[in-house]
């Protein structure tokens, strides 16, 4: 999505910034991000993340009976 000004808007996090940090100690990488700089992390920490955050939707989604199909 392009803003007026052409530059990219930034979409807003689907995350909370609890788990993203929650789930950063549970990855062995919460030092890396205590100063809130998810910069200095790399792209596998990054695809960890998200995996481990997508695995708990669904464990969620399924202990309800929401999950898909």
């Amino acid at each position: 999505m392009n803003g007026s000004d052409g530059q990219m808007k930034r979409r807003r996090g689907v995350m909370s910034e609890r788990l993203k940090y929650e789930l950063a100690d549970e990855l062995g990488f919460s030092h890396k991000v205590k100063d809130g700089d998810w910069g200095n992390i790399t792209t596998r920490e990054a695809g960890s993340l998200v995996r481990a955050a997508i695995e708990r939707a669904e464990k969620l989604m399924s202990q309800r009976g929401t999950g898909p199909g």
